[in-house]
């Protein structure tokens, strides 16, 4: 597991989250690649990613995301189709009434009557689970803000499989909207090749603890794959081992740390600097986020999309956060957060940090429920 402080120049060393520095401090970057300073940093002039001001210029968007929560979760899937942050971050609640919609208003958030019931939304993908449950390279969301089902193809989808989608799409009419992603949608372990195990990495998650006891989260897809994880690829440096793993249908697995491995509640930036995470939270569409790996370093962008079902060729895994942000082969498992929350752990997409494209995410609340775990906290 990881250690809190910053990975020296031209070691090893590990941080929560990223498992390996991949690249020794001066190396040139790679083309496209994001790294040194996180955006949000760059704009509040921050010196120190973690330090005092971190949180603090993190404080407005945690509230409005833990505000979408805590109003949908309120209304319940009956009385909503979701929430989003609009472009000027505002919490805007979809509702299906007016007293709903006096209920957000008081509450500080947007309300914005929805152009589709939830029950009708909800028989959109369940009728997809029916049709295209088996058609690898697809998937599907509800987009709040339009009341509509995006369900998305990657570029194996063609031919005779295109067309039965189009049919499916036609048959829902205006309550489908249809959209192609760039590239292989695929898991993002990486065989052969920084966390390492039975010829495969991937990414540390998030060190959390349960019972007194050290662990680390990372991909079910890794999980399954690995038992006994090393901090080096000729295996003399023992790490974990794998004591719980679930793929397909979620994708998370619970790592029990070696004596002494562990690391405190941080993930690395990739510029000698961490970040500190104190709690974790749900992801809400239009929120601005930050994944670390172990390939790529650090990449930035938003959520689109929450609760989504990917049909992945390695199985169907439902309930993921969907992203704008990149990721390569190997980032699997590493950490998606948002200031000091944490928010997931990289699952799989299409595309790559030079040409772009969509990663989709493990909701971190998930597995962190199930085990009973909870994040490690800073260590000062």
């Amino acid at each position: 597991m990881a250690k809190a402080t910053a990975v020296a120049a031209g070691t090893a060393g590990l941080a929560a989250g990223s498992l390996y520095a991949v690249r020794a401090a001066g190396a040139p970057e790679r083309p496209g690649e994001q790294v040194a300073r996180l955006a949000g940093d760059v704009q509040a002039g921050e010196g120190r990613a973690g330090a005092a001001r971190g949180p603090r210029a993190a404080a407005p968007a945690r509230r409005t995301a833990t505000l979408a929560g805590v109003l949908t979760g309120r209304l319940g899937a009956a009385r909503t189709t979701g929430a989003y942050l609009d472009r000027a971050g505002r919490t805007v609640v979809m509702v299906t009434n007016a007293a709903d919609a006096g209920l957000v208003r008081g509450a500080g958030a947007v309300p914005k009557m929805t152009r589709r019931s939830p029950a009708a939304l909800t028989g959109v993908t369940t009728a997809l689970r029916r049709s295209m449950g088996t058609v690898t390279g697809t998937g599907w969301a509800v987009d709040p803000a339009t009341s509509q089902v995006v369900v998305w193809t990657d570029a194996t989808v063609t031919g005779t499989r295109m067309a039965a989608v189009q049919r499916t799409a036609r048959r829902m009419g205006a309550a489908v909207r249809t959209v192609r992603v760039p590239g292989r949608l695929g898991t993002l372990a990486l065989g052969g090749d920084a966390i390492f195990g039975q010829g495969s990495r991937c990414s540390l998650g998030f060190n959390v603890r349960r019972g007194g006891e050290d662990f680390f989260l990372t991909a079910g897809h890794c999980g399954n794959a690995v038992r006994t994880w090393t901090a080096d690829q000729q295996g003399n440096r023992p790490l974990g081992t794998t004591v719980q793993s679930s793929f397909p249908g979620d994708d998370f697995a619970l790592v029990r740390a070696e004596a002494g491995a562990a690391g405190d509640g941080a993930v690395n930036l990739f510029n000698g600097q961490t970040r500190d995470i104190a709690q974790a939270g749900e992801a809400v569409v239009g929120q601005q986020v930050v994944r670390s790996g172990s390939t790529t370093g650090v990449s930035t962008g938003r959520v689109t999309a929450v609760g989504a079902t990917v049909n992945f060729p390695e199985g169907t895994v439902t309930g993921m956060i969907q992203t704008t942000v990149c990721a390569e082969p190997g980032d699997s498992g590493g950490p998606l957060f948002s200031g000091t929350t944490a928010l997931g752990l990289t699952s799989g997409g299409s595309g790559d940090c030079r040409t772009g494209g969509v990663t989709f995410f493990q909701p971190v609340t998930e597995p962190l429920e199930r085990f009973g775990a909870e994040v490690s906290s800073p260590r000062n």
